[in-house]
């Protein structure tokens, strides 16, 4: 498919095997798309957002009034707080491979409040072609007192192996961009919580999972 906007597929999604969205590929797309079809490339996009079951899955869409007031949460955050099951959730890609995530380890398991936080991944091609999967790190925010995401995504890395392959991945997260806008004290504020961390392939599969704690709380 190529589009820019919506495009309806519940009537027919489950009779193919894969989809090949291509948005708006520029005048080397047909190539491009060729080679994808063909085998001669081996796909690795990650969808940049969530695409909906169903429409009734959005907020509401309010195009006759003069002002229209959203709330906080958008995109998967949406999804994830109203506990829906997306049509292809965001960071959602296949491959002609496969992949295996596995060993996330933290460099420390407590993080100060001006410092970074490491983590580790182990991912195997577990395929018989070359690819490249995109590793996504989630965090989340148990406990906050302020409107949080279920989880937020805070990392990401691309890596390519060759079939059979097992390259560790690295991952960092500032503490600083954990903070919250405090909006009676106008200034930023980082909360003493234990931090949920998720590892996976989208934020629908996140089979690795680990905490941390700010330094000093």
């Amino acid at each position: 498919m190529e589009g820019g906007s919506a495009i309806i597929v519940r009537d027919w999604i489950n009779e193919v095997p894969a989809l090949l969205m291509a948005w708006y590929p520029g005048e080397q797309g047909g190539t491009a798309i060729a080679r994808v079809l063909f085998g001669e490339a081996n796909p690795s996009g990650h969808l940049p957002l969530s695409i909906p079951t169903d429409e009734s899955q959005l907020p509401p869409f309010i195009n006759d009034q003069t002002a229209v007031t959203y709330g906080y949460l958008h995109g998967y955050r949406w999804l994830d707080d109203q506990q829906e099951t997306p049509g292809f959730p965001f960071g959602f890609g296949l491959s002609y491979t496969s992949f295996k995530l596995a060993k996330l380890r933290l460099d420390s398991t407590r993080l100060a409040p001006d410092g970074t936080l490491g983590a580790s991944v182990d991912v195997t091609n577990t395929g018989a072609r070359a690819g490249a999967e995109v590793v996504q790190l989630y965090v989340s925010y148990p406990g906050s007192k302020v409107l949080r995401a279920p989880r937020t995504l805070e990392a990401f890395q691309r890596v390519e192996l060759q079939p059979g392959e097992t390259r560790t991945v690295k991952l960092e997260v500032k503490a600083a961009d954990l903070r919250y806008w405090d909006t009676q004290g106008s200034s930023w504020k980082l909360e003493p919580l234990h931090y949920g961390v998720e590892v996976g392939s989208s934020s629908r599969d996140l089979p690795l999972t680990t905490t941390f704690s700010l330094a000093g709380a």
